[in-house]
């Protein structure tokens, strides 16, 4: 799925007549690409929907911990796939209850719950890595933030920056994250814009290199320890919510997320009143007819806008005279709507095999000429091949 990954490839990797400007370069070089992957790839993923909410255009640090342990590079990288495969899985499935719906609050509590669940997670690999592995994820944590590493607090401490250096890095950082931000809103078809973020990007690293000096930037590259290729992530999204059982189907039998494990899934929620919600209706019968036999499942939560989609019987009705027949859970009490921290009718969900959710979309799916059905059925055939 090309939203999960970045947009760009890693530029201003050049050679420096100077010794000392190339101490910077070097850094600088190992480090770029990071940043220009994270930039799109973490701040900015998914339909503009972010895991860490900005309400003003002062730059703010990414906070990438959760994302990176979800993973499946970085637990492999850790030993967490083999080692703590069953604990780990149910630390994030409780953290994630907590992270997912987060997404839609307003900054300042959205960072004060990243901010607990980062504590407990840190709190609990320690008992669950050794001292080295600790120290390998804080390094990969760093990389995951590019030049931005050079602002947090506890490494600006380490190279000795000075309060006028932070400031000013902030300053070229959040020039770069509304260009950034632009592109993320436009979807990248705004003409010029992926241009223009290209070369805010390029003139970043050249600002920076004039900021940081060739000492700290040494100190910064001894930091991020051994080369971790964050732009190949994917997986960086949460675990998907398991299904609160109202206990009123319609369509097709009643299940679980559990149950489909081993499944790429999607689910939607919709109003069958709803007329954006009418439009998509189409492609869930498509994909539930022609993509079971390929090992996917089809899931409707129906979540009522109106008091004649609170009725569980006409709920029903609406679903047979639409010919669904695959499961659809009444949500009548907006249960599962809050859980999974849900704004709009429709919003499509997809998940992977091991139940993880890897992309989603708010809307019509094929809205002024949009073709994000055939978007997600391309994300299938890439998840149904994935190990």
């Amino acid at each position: 799925m090309k939203t999960d990954r970045a947009f760009c490839e890693p530029t201003a990797k050049r050679l420096l007549k100077h010794r000392d400007v190339a101490i910077v370069e070097s850094m600088v070089a190992r480090i770029v690409s990071f940043t220009l992957s994270i930039l799109v790839l973490l701040l900015l993923i998914g339909n503009e929907a972010h895991l860490v909410a900005e309400e003003s255009t002062e730059f703010a640090l990414p906070r990438n911990l959760l994302k990176l342990v979800h993973t499946s590079e970085v637990q492999s990288e850790l030993g967490l796939d083999l080692e703590h495969a069953e604990r780990f899985s149910k630390l994030l499935t409780e953290l994630d209850q907590k992270w997912w719906p987060s997404r839609i609050q307003a900054a300042a509590t959205q960072l004060k719950i990243v901010t607990e669940l980062e504590s407990r997670l840190n709190v609990e690999l320690a008992t669950m890595l050794s001292a080295d592995r600790l120290q390998r994820l804080h390094e990969i944590e760093i990389q995951s933030l590019g030049t931005r590493a050079l602002v947090r607090p506890d490494i600006s401490e380490k190279l000795g920056l000075s309060t006028k250096q932070v400031q000013s890095l902030k300053t070229i950082f959040s020039e770069t994250d509304g260009i950034a931000k632009q592109f993320s809103e436009t979807r990248g078809k705004e003409s010029g814009v992926e241009k223009k973020l290209k070369e805010a990007l390029e003139a970043e690293l050249s600002k920076v290199r004039t900021t940081v000096t060739p000492l700290q930037g040494k100190k910064l590259g001894e930091l991020v320890g051994k080369p971790f290729d964050t732009a190949k992530l994917k997986r960086i999204y949460p675990l998907a919510p398991e299904l609160i059982d109202s206990g009123e189907w319609a369509g097709g039998a009643e299940t679980t997320l559990a149950k489909n494990r081993g499944r790429v899934t999607l689910v939607h929620f919709y109003a069958f009143q709803c007329h954006n919600c009418v439009a998509n209706f189409k492609h869930y019968t498509r994909w539930h007819d022609s993509l079971a036999g390929r090992s996917v499942s089809v899931i409707g939560i129906q979540t009522p806008e109106t008091s004649a989609e609170s009725d569980a019987v006409k709920v029903r009705q609406a679903a047979d005279e639409r010919g669904f027949t695959f499961p659809v859970l009444i949500d009548l009490q907006k249960k599962n709507w809050h859980a999974w921290g849900n704004t709009m009718w429709p919003t499509v969900y997809v998940i992977d095999r091991k139940g993880y959710i890897r992309f989603w979309w708010q809307g019509e799916l094929n809205w002024q000429g949009a073709t994000v059905d055939k978007t997600i059925e391309t994300l299938v055939d890439e998840l149904l091949a994935e190990q």
